[in-house]
């Protein structure tokens, strides 16, 4: 059996579908998931991991686990040491596999303490456990251009700073059949995997792609970088949303690099973002 953490996100959702197409026994976990949330056969829980007794009904049985490190447990001061417990408890339990939805953070940005030291504290605790591991580590989502569907819907507009700086974005579907693989089979154990799209691709032609996956077009608004600042931090503290600037407005070499891994481990090239913008293109009309 196989417990997803994060399951009813942007990765957990269709790597819940994946696997239990796959005919694996499969526990959901998040903190609200209901019956409805998941496909019929699928044991839905609901959990807050910032307790470290929390996972511990969806452990028995278990053989692998997939782990998201939430928003709320990211903001933990011991987050490092919440999710060594809840390694332990797993491991007591007879889990003997865990893959880690890290950050690329970790490698580009090591030492920001939003996007770095604290993934990298997570990935320590695994690399702790005793667990067979296999860290994930994608880069930007493309599922982040859900925050232009209600100007798209309402005035077939985005509006983003940088607008010809690309990033290689990865659609998070390829992120879930990444974890797939890695939770069902033997040769990812010990492998962390950088997962990015096939290309660079910029906010201008974000706006672009969501136009023609919805048949109309979508005009480009660029921001300034202080204009976007004030957007994010309604939703974000200001060292987050400083970090997040420079990533995607001065983004290093290794922000840039088009990962291979993606490929290596399906056998197929990773999605480019206008596939990812047809598949959802029902939220921006």
């Amino acid at each position: 059996m196989i417990v997803v953490t994060g399951a009813t996100g942007n990765v957990g959702r269709p790597l819940v579908r994946l696997l239990s197409q796959a005919g694996e026994r499969v526990t959901a976990v998040s903190r609200k998931i209901t019956a409805s949330d998941v496909p019929e056969g699928v044991t839905a829980l609901a959990a807050d991991l910032t307790d470290p007794a929390a996972l511990r009904p969806a452990l028995e049985g278990a053989d692998a686990l997939f782990l998201l490190v939430g928003g709320d447990l990211m903001a933990a001061v011991n987050v490092g040491t919440v999710v060594g417990d809840h390694l332990g408890e797993a491991a007591a339990a007879g889990v003997r596999r865990v893959v880690l939805q890290s950050s690329l953070g970790v490698v580009t940005r090591p030492d920001s303490p939003s996007h770095g030291l604290l993934a990298k504290s997570i990935e320590d605790a695994v690399l702790r456990s005793g667990l067979e591991w296999t860290i994930l580590r994608p880069s930007g989502f493309a599922s982040n251009a859900y925050a232009h569907a209600e100007p798209v819907r309402a005035l077939r507009t985005v509006a983003a700073p940088f607008g010809d700086v690309g990033l290689p974005i990865v659609d998070p579907d390829d992120i879930a059949e990444v974890a797939a693989a890695a939770l069902r089979q033997d040769g990812h154990v010990g492998r962390s995997y950088e997962l990015t799209g096939p290309a660079l691709v910029t906010p201008r032609q974000q706006a672009e792609a969501i136009g023609a996956a919805i048949g109309e077009a979508v005009r480009f608004t660029e921001l300034t970088r202080e204009e976007a600042l004030s957007r994010m931090l309604a939703f974000m503290p200001e060292p987050v949303a400083e970090t997040t600037l420079d990533i995607i407005g001065r983004p290093t070499p290794a922000e840039l690099r088009v990962s291979p891994d993606v490929e290596h481990v399906l056998g197929r090239p990773a999605r480019p973002f206008a596939t990812w913008a047809q598949r959802n293109a029902a939220a921006f009309q």
